[in-house]
């Protein structure tokens, strides 16, 4: 395999970031002329909260009493920050397929003629652990964040929350919690390049462990215990996945080379 000069590879790269800024440009006047309907959504964190049960159904949306809850903005231009930055977000993930492919095209160079093929199953994988990890804060983790924080020794006090202060909430954490699902696909990543190995992973799982809980103790909105259980336990079944993932393509590779 041929090394590209420095200049070569920097110019690769402007290419992949040209196409995915594109891509998300066009998404975004897509989602613009949405986000009025975009913003009503993420406002489902806040008007809803989620009870579990042990009997059918298990899992319940409940509309939260919060009628005289009002999102507000306290300054002029606020409303229409707001509406860009859904519309730049939404884009963004509408364009996670293109951004991973031009991500795949700009490490492909450095990898195997067998390794080239999994550009499919990378992009797909990437894909959709990041739209579930944001789905799932979303979902679960943001309603009981809401509803922790804004009936926490509220009895003498009105909540009044600008909009903007409510939609970098929500983006933040939403974002985190994709980024954090990514965790399979980078320690696969890590394992195939030789960074790490499947034997390290499994030796230091207990450090996993603890890393999980500080990782979900700064991420998570509330600081109770119950809410980042539920940042946690999905960060060690993705270490757990990454790790059998990895496990099972190693055996194949080794295979493939006992073979030829």
């Amino acid at each position: 395999m041929d090394k590209a000069p420095l200049t070569e590879h920097l110019f690769e790269l402007r290419n992949r970031i040209v196409i995915s800024l594109i891509t998300v440009g066009i998404a975004f006047g897509a989602c613009f002329y949405y986000s009025e309907y975009l913003f009503t959504i993420l406002t489902f964190p806040m008007r809803n909260t989620i009870s579990f049960s042990l009997n059918n159904p298990y899992l319940s949306i409940i509309p939260a009493q919060r009628d005289d809850l009002t999102l507000v903005f306290l300054a002029p231009a606020e409303a229409l920050w707001m509406h860009l930055k859904i519309s730049l977000v939404s884009a963004a993930l509408i364009s996670l397929p293109v951004i991973f492919f031009e991500l795949w095209r700009f490490i492909s160079p450095g990898l195997k003629d067998k390794e080239k093929k999994y550009v499919l199953p990378f992009v797909l994988t990437a894909t959709f652990l990041f739209l579930l990890g944001a789905l799932f804060c979303f979902i679960i983790v943001l309603p009981f964040a809401m509803n922790f924080l804004l009936n926490y020794k509220t009895e003498n006090i009105k909540p009044m929350i600008s909009v903007e202060s409510y939609i970098d909430f929500c983006l933040k954490f939403i974002l985190a919690f994709g980024a954090v699902f990514e965790l399979p696909v980078v320690l696969v990543f890590l394992t195939r390049m030789g960074i790490v190995t499947t034997e390290f992973l499994a030796k230091n799982r207990k450090y996993a462990v603890l890393i999980a809980f500080v990782v979900a103790a700064l991420i998570t909105p509330t600081p109770d215990a119950f809410n980042q259980t539920l940042m946690a336990v999905p960060m060690l079944i993705l270490y757990e996945a990454g790790l059998l993932a990895s496990r099972i393509l190693n055996r194949k590779k080794k295979s493939l080379e006992e073979n030829t």
